[in-house]
């Protein structure tokens, strides 16, 4: 038995695709599905329609990831928790070998499987625990995207090193796709709600490691991600909460060397916050204008030929 939950933010279109993707795969396996719905107003209710043995649950606010996960897991009591964003589409065989491995292994508390993205390619899921130059070297950032096999992001995103087969250890996995263990999180406790979204799934894994449950990166089980579906849908607010985030787990676990003070620490994040507000905004802009030359390409050329 396993329970399935998943967060809907205005992602209802990929939501449906994603249970789609669910019910095909799970053949002889009896699951539970909860949906927490944080006020999404994009036509939840066709959930209900489509799959009606579902659990939805329509929250009046968007109450952040963490809350409703948490809310999600107390409605359910499989001995497995399966946490999917719903802009995933599972791949064929996904349960039968990520259930059969958690299974065999009592000492994990959560597995994450390989991650792709639309385009096939490998999604940098596992990963190593933050510290302060990952800013520069994680996985969206700058310089990852400008050499995405320099050595320091190598050693920041752990899933590059897998051979594709065998599991390995992962300081922690997306929560993008993760199966927990009931019995861990009874042990551990749920997602802290401190987080609004963004940075949960690495404390969750940091206190599985704490407490004594493994956390391992499972590449034999796959699914594929729309990255982005819910916070393309509030660009802005999104990295602000990205950022308020990262300086909350790093003031939880006191991850920055003792020179650098809290006050340096928020200039940077907010510093980097600005930057990529104003990327945002300049492909924003980008999208814009080509849309619009495309729109109005012949009268643009007959004035120019006019002249």
């Amino acid at each position: 038995m396993i329970d399935i939950l998943i967060i809907n933010y205005k992602s209802t279109d990929y939501l449906l695709k994603c249970l789609k993707s669910v019910y095909d795969s799970i053949r002889d396996i009896p699951v539970r599905v909860f949906v927490q719905d944080n006020d999404s107003r994009n036509g939840v209710d066709r959930v209900s329609i489509a799959f009606p043995k579902v659990n939805l649950t329509k929250n009046i606010i968007n109450m952040g990831f963490g809350k409703a996960v948490n809310r999600a897991i107390k409605q359910g009591t499989a001995p497995y928790v399966l946490i999917l964003n719903p802009d995933t589409i599972i791949k064929d065989g996904f349960f039968e070998s990520i259930l059969q491995y958690i299974e065999n292994n009592p000492d994990i508390g959560i597995v994450g499987p390989k991650v792709l993205n639309t385009d096939g390619s490998l999604q940098g899921s596992a990963r190593a625990f933050l510290k302060p130059w990952m800013a520069f070297f994680g996985r969206n950032s700058l310089l990852t995207k400008w050499f995405p096999n320099n050595r320091i992001s190598r050693r920041c995103i752990l899933s590059t090193g897998s051979d594709g087969v065998n599991p390995m250890s992962a300081d922690w996995v997306s929560g993008a796709c993760m199966l927990v263990r009931r019995k861990a999180i009874n042990d551990v406790g749920l997602l802290d709600e401190q987080f609004f979204m963004y940075w949960e799934d690495a404390d969750w894994c940091k206190r599985m490691w704490e407490n004594g449950w493994k956390v391992v990166y499972f590449p034999k089980a796959s699914i594929v991600h729309h990255v982005g579906c819910s916070s393309c849908m509030r660009p802005l607010r999104s990295i602000i909460e990205f950022h308020k985030s990262s300086y909350k787990i790093m003031s939880k676990y006191k991850i920055t060397p003792f020179y650098i003070t809290n006050s340096f620490i928020i200039i940077c994040l907010f510093l980097r916050a600005c930057i990529m507000i104003l990327g945002n905004r300049m492909s924003l802009l980008s999208a814009k204008l080509l849309s619009f030359l495309k729109s109005n390409g012949n009268i643009i050329r007959a004035i120019i030929n006019s002249k």
